[in-house]
């Protein structure tokens, strides 16, 4: 289950955002290029933090 302030990745497009908001099942995400949008967890993934 994600939650807010999780970076996320969108499955179909491979977009990056954050997660700002959940409501129910839906996660409203602000992407990279500031477009927001309300997304189902099925098409979301969590972004694993960068190794150096």
């Amino acid at each position: 289950m994600l939650k807010v302030g999780d970076r996320v990745v969108y499955v179909p497009d491979g977009s990056r955002g954050t997660v700002v908001e959940v409501l129910e099942s839906l996660y409203h995400i602000v992407w990279e290029d500031h477009f927001s949008s309300w997304e189902k967890p099925e098409s979301l993934r969590k972004q694993e933090p960068m190794q150096i």
